[in-house]
């Protein structure tokens, strides 16, 4: 039987979700859990997409075949009894066996939170402590050029080597809650640093570093992409995965 299961986690003392051999990382320890309720037996679990280290997520996804006789009820029970306190599954469904959690999405959401106040050292592994005051017009106005399809290559990670960089942003937002600014994507799918590489750019426009215009540049001249700076991972949070029926 194949099973989707919808999970969250505190990122902060992960190595990213990717399995890396001696590193603390998520896929190792649903692997390990999976191992004891599927009678001994190694278990493949095929994630939605990776995160780095230090990034959150609100609702992650993976796929994974078993073939013990299991309710979902207890099967989200013997997860939860046997993951760390830092990762959590809140709901568990059966699948066909064609499905595949990371093919299969149809659009993802990501949300970064930055600190515009007074440094905060208890939110200091969640949201980032900018401390800094920001233009947010000015970068409401800039965030609107990410709408659409385009070629993401400048604002991906080098060693990121991907065949297509072309991904399609359906929303691009701003939101301001007190001394936070909340940004917003969501596309069919996101790439190695990608969502920190359009933060860390927008940062640099409100800080007057760039002019608003030089997202509609960069796609334009990839030139430009020198100028594009990897924000830190702490304020980076998966919130939303959307399958195809």
């Amino acid at each position: 039987m194949r099973y989707l299961i919808y999970f969250s986690y505190d990122g902060s003392n992960f190595n990213g979700f990717q399995k890396q051999p001696d590193k603390r990382c998520i896929e190792n320890m649903l692997e390990d859990a999976l191992y004891n309720i599927n009678n001994y037996t190694k278990t493949k679990v095929i994630g939605a997409g990776r995160t780095d280290r230090g990034v959150h997520a609100l609702c992650q996804c993976a796929h994974f075949d078993l073939n013990i006789d299991i309710t979902l009820y207890k099967l989200k029970c013997a997860l939860n009894s046997l993951l760390p306190s830092d990762i959590h599954v809140f709901k568990v469904i059966q699948v066909d066996s064609q499905f595949h959690a990371r093919y299969m999405v149809k659009y993802k959401t990501y949300n970064y939170v930055l600190n515009c106040g007074e440094y905060n050292p208890i939110e200091r592994n969640y949201v980032y402590q900018y401390c800094k005051e920001l233009d947010v017009d000015k970068m409401k106005l800039a965030i609107k050029d990410f709408i659409g399809i385009h070629n993401f290559k400048c604002f991906v990670s080098e060693s990121a080597v991907k065949e297509n960089y072309v991904r399609e942003v359906y929303n691009a937002s701003i939101n301001v809650d007190n001394s936070k600014i909340i940004f917003s994507f969501t596309a069919t799918g996101f790439m190695k640093y990608q969502v920190r590489n359009m933060v860390g750019t927008l940062v640099k426009i409100g800080s007057g570093k760039l002019e608003a215009d030089f997202i509609k540049n960069v796609f334009l001249d990839n030139t430009l992409k020198k100028y594009i700076t990897t924000i830190k991972p702490e304020g980076l949070y998966l919130v939303d995965i959307e399958y195809f029926n």
